[in-house]
């Protein structure tokens, strides 16, 4: 082998070395793209589609907002499960097709709540609806979270549905007197319930329940008052399958399923709202069905097991749709 042809192969080698160190480098520089795919997760109940939406996330400090309980308990139990003393919550809503209607149970934000929420509709679009075709919106509950994603840009996002909630909480959260005398850190609630509300009722589209009521067939409403006056479950069943919405029953499931006693401070009355907590496990975990809650990691969906003197919760697994 000549000279010349020894230096050529170590040069066409440095070469090749080269381009695949460059390769590397523009790999490795490729921009980070930090979002995730589409909110919604669909599951099949009987004959009856329920799809998932998430909404967002909300940044909450359970120490600071827990009560009936210590700080040092908390965080022993946000420890436990790899939580931080900041926990990333997440606010879903649930659209039900029964075949002849759709029905989608909270809005989500909206534009409440910045910048970390309002993608409901968004979400709902990437699922295949629009939201002129839902029929009826059923709301657990006035707190923003779950009503302000009724409007946008001063319009109704569901112009062709009904809106449901419960009599108690429209009688106090919109109630212009109790706004006036309300603390100044309550104030927003009524704000946000007002807002999103109320253009429903101007337009005919409110409809206020009290009690156990059939909405539909396969869909009941059914009060766990205390998180606020009117709040509800919606409880949906299809050819003996069953799901039970709970809305604002519990917030951080770190801490109250093992303690269901444990409030918090957004309860509008916390004794009752812990006891319609301890009926609702209770309950779920006798019988074995399916729950949907608006603050569990998304989709929220999952059962509930007894364990000890608490609950221990068993999040679906991802499937089909058959």
């Amino acid at each position: 082998m000549t000279t010349s042809t020894r230096w050529l192969r170590r040069g066409v080698a440095a070469l090749a070395g080269s381009m695949l160190m460059l390769s590397f480098a523009v790999q490795a520089g490729a921009p980070q793209v930090k979002t995730q795919a589409p909110g919604f997760y669909r599951v099949m109940l009987g004959d009856f589609e329920v799809t998932a939406l998430f909404d967002g996330t909300l940044d909450l400090e359970p120490k600071k907002l827990l009560t009936n309980t210590t700080q040092g308990q908390v965080g022993k139990l946000l420890d436990r499960s790899f939580e931080k003393d900041v926990v990333q919550t997440s606010v879903n809503g649930y659209l039900i097709n029964t075949g002849s209607k759709l029905v989608l149970v909270d809005t989500g934000a909206g534009a409440l709540f910045g910048a970390t929420l309002g993608n409901l509709r968004a979400n709902l679009q990437a699922a295949g609806y629009k939201p002129e075709q839902v029929d009826d919106v059923l709301i657990t509950h006035m707190h923003g979270d779950h009503v302000g994603g009724l409007m946008a840009d001063g319009k109704l996002v569901f112009p062709n549905a009904t809106v449901h909630a419960g009599q108690e909480d429209a009688d106090f959260w919109l109630d212009k007197a109790n706004l006036e005398k309300a603390s100044p850190e309550m104030k927003g609630f009524f704000q946000g319930a007002m807002a999103s509300i109320n253009p429903y009722v101007e337009a005919g589209k409110f409809k206020p329940l009290k009690g156990s009521t059939e909405l539909l067939p396969g869909i009941k409403a059914m009060p766990a008052h205390g998180h606020t006056p009117g709040h509800n479950v919606y409880v949906v069943e299809s050819k003996g399958q069953k799901l039970v919405l709970w809305g604002d029953l519990m917030h951080v499931a770190a801490v109250q399923f093992e303690q269901p006693q444990v409030t918090i401070s957004f309860d509008v009355d916390s004794k009752p709202a812990a006891l319609e907590r301890k009926k609702a496990y209770a309950d779920a975990a006798k019988g074995r069905y399916l729950v949907g809650s608006a603050h569990l990691p998304f989709p929220g969906l999952g059962h509930v097991r007894a364990e000890g003197k608490g609950y221990v919760w068993v999040p679906v697994d991802y499937q089909q749709v058959r």
